[in-house]
């Protein structure tokens, strides 16, 4: 604020000029009507002094006043010295008319001149109280002395006036330059609260560093300055892996407190060579001007060096762990949002590919994104059309091979790409909340179907794990048996051992309400999954299906059919029926008729195939018992 005042007494230097005119040609007039050689001396000073300081706020206010910063101090003493000084000049010239002339035309242009100019720098110069009362004093006191020592009543109250007008200038002063500096205050605050604002909507109020916005603004204006296709910039976004088991198990204070140390760290690694930005969450986005590949890999590898080392945070050591992918401009992208777009693309193929790595970004995964978006589409419009399918695998009894289940599997051809394999599309349905509604449909289909074939014969419905985080599953069930008439006890749910990995009571109860409406569970691809004696221990299962990985090589790997007789045994203990899945030769359905299994699944005794085709099989097959070898050999020689 001292510096705006400082600033504001040479805001004007037109007012500045006009004065030296004014005051000086005043005093030039005086002087050669007083043909007095002493006031022509302080005539020529005014005008000196008073264009000298006009010369001074000119170079100023061009050359100064829209510098940042301070100005120096020099300038301030230099306008307090010149001000005081032509003050004294005009107040000195109208003592010396006073005393020295007995015309009373120029006593009153002196008196005049004087008393307008004290006026004028009340106001004028009130951002600085003592430079404006100064040059109240210098130019009134030597007026009003001057009047009364030229004698008579009228000249003395005139100077006992000038003398009181002294008082009322510096209280003119006063409350001006007291609503200047409120204002100047004001204007200060708000400044100031503009700059906060301005802080809080670039950079991330916990840990310090640019946010969202910014990282958005910044790249809008690498591209806009650097449009070259020689260019480079590398972009980097950073995930930390795991992080939320942190913040659930020590609680947000401690997560917080590792994101403030994981930016302090990147800020520390750039070194310089770079920007970092928080996205959100535990994600940091870093922009890397000039960053080829070679730079951008060299750059990644410092920070991920940096990470791994422990954090102490609030006396926890925590060791973390970052995935990132790297995209470098234009190669792989020619403006920010496609930038961002292929670094996150290939960021989430570092966390897919085991985390704890940097992936660099290439045109194949935007295909695949394509792809999936397409996929995602086409089955939004196929649920909604109906152009879904679905096929069934039969499964047979060991001993009397009839038909025992049969297991529902969705099929759906797409109208452009024809045949897309469940491989595919159902991790697509997972993944965009379609799972549901599907199986919704697949559980209602499936039951109208069982209802044409006979009493003893079980559908099974495959359950994704994703659809059990939802409350969906068992009104689906209940509206599928309700709408079609099916008995609970004919339709059976496939579930696999990945299913418990992630909510397990939540899993318990909502498959332990199934149960007890008499539905029947059968677990699906034992074996493969990460606890598969703790799912048998911890839920009840009507079936175990082995799956075809084990089944497939019990010719040749003793350690195959060691596990495969091992789960037939325990299947009888448990008292619940097994399935052999991917049965394709007479001699793995030999073994698995010898081992025990109560079912067998495969293509060798049938493939999957549409209802109608289904109910011509079990129509062909009703009422007989034959031996299933014996079905086989006669193919084959067929």
């Amino acid at each position: 604020m001292r510096d705006s005042l400082v600033k504001a007494l040479y805001a004007s230097p037109a007012s500045l000029l006009s004065g030296a005119i004014s005051g000086g040609s005043l005093s030039l007039v005086i002087a050669w009507q007083a043909a007095v050689p002493t006031m022509s001396v302080i005539a020529g000073l005014v005008l000196l002094v008073g264009i000298s300081r006009s010369v001074s706020a000119v170079y100023f206010q061009r050359q100064l006043a829209h510098k940042d910063g301070p100005a120096r101090p020099i300038w301030g003493i230099a306008y307090e010295l010149g001000a005081w000084a032509y003050a004294a000049l005009l107040g000195l010239q109208a003592l010396a008319t006073l005393v020295m002339t007995q015309d009373a035309t120029l006593h009153v242009l002196a008196v005049g001149m004087v008393a307008s100019y004290a006026g004028g720098i009340s106001g004028r110069n009130a951002g600085r109280v003592h430079v404006a009362v100064g040059q109240t004093c210098f130019s009134l006191l030597p007026t009003s002395l001057g009047l009364i020592l030229a004698g008579g009543l009228g000249y003395t109250i005139l100077g006992v006036l000038c003398f009181l007008m002294i008082f009322a200038m510096a209280e003119i002063t006063k409350t001006t330059h007291r609503i200047v500096l409120e204002a100047l205050q004001g204007k200060h605050e708000k400044t100031k609260l503009a700059a906060k604002f301005e802080r809080l909507a670039r950079y991330d109020s916990l840990t310090g560093v640019e946010n969202r916005m910014a990282m958005h603004m910044r790249l809008r204006e690498l591209f806009d300055r650097a449009p070259s296709d020689t260019d480079r910039m590398a972009v980097l976004w950073m995930d930390l892996d795991r992080f939320k088991e942190i913040n659930d198990t020590l609680g947000h204070i401690i997560g917080d407190q590792l994101l403030c140390r994981v930016a302090e760290r990147l800020t520390r690694a750039l070194d310089g060579r770079g920007h970092v930005a928080r996205f959100g969450g535990d994600e940091f986005v870093l922009i890397c001007p000039g960053a080829d590949s070679y730079r951008a890999e060299l750059i990644a590898t410092d920070l991920m060096a940096v990470l791994a080392e422990d954090f102490e945070v609030c006396g926890y050591h925590l060791a973390v762990t970052a995935s990132m992918g790297i995209a470098i401009a234009p190669s792989d992208g020619r403006d920010g949002d496609e930038l961002l777009q292929h670094a996150d693309l290939a960021l989430y193929k570092a966390k897919h590919a085991g985390r704890n790595r940097h992936v660099r970004f290439d045109w194949s995964m935007k295909e695949r994104q394509n792809r999936a978006y397409d996929l995602e589409m086409g089955l939004r419009n196929a649920l909604a059309n109906g152009e879904l399918e679905l096929h069934y695998q039969p499964i047979f009894d060991t001993e009397s091979s009839r038909i025992t289940i049969c297991e529902a599997l969705m099929r759906w051809r797409h109208p452009e790409m024809g045949w897309i394999t469940p491989a595919e599309f159902i991790p697509v349905a997972e993944s965009s909340s379609l799972i549901e509604p599907m199986t919704a449909w697949a559980l209602q289909q499936a039951c109208r179907d069982a209802m044409d074939w006979d009493e003893d014969i079980r559908v099974a419905v495959n359950i994704s794990p994703a659809l059990l985080r939802t409350d969906g599953l068992p009104r689906a069930v209940m509206t599928a048996l309700l709408e079609s008439g099916l008995k609970a006890r004919r339709l059976e749910l496939e579930v696999t051992e990945s299913t418990f990995l992630e909510d397990d009571r939540r899993t318990h109860l909502i498959l332990g309400e199934l149960r007890r409406v008499g539905l029947r569970l059968a677990l699906d691809d034992f074996g493969t999954g990460y606890s598969s004696l703790g799912s048998l221990r911890t839920h009840e299962f009507d079936t175990i299906k082995v799956d075809q990985s084990f089944m497939r090589g019990v010719g040749e790997s003793s350690r195959d059919r060691a596990i495969a007789q091992s789960v037939a045994y325990l299947a009888r203990a448990l008292q619940v029926e097994t399935v052999a899945e991917g049965i394709e030769t007479e001699e793995q359905l030999r073994y698995a008729r010898e081992t025990g299994f109560t079912n067998v699944q495969g293509f060798v005794l049938s493939r999957p195939m549409p209802a109608a085709a289904l109910l011509d099989l079990m129509e062909q097959r009703r009422g007989e018992v034959v031996d299933m070898a014996a079905v086989i050999r006669q193919r084959r020689l067929a």
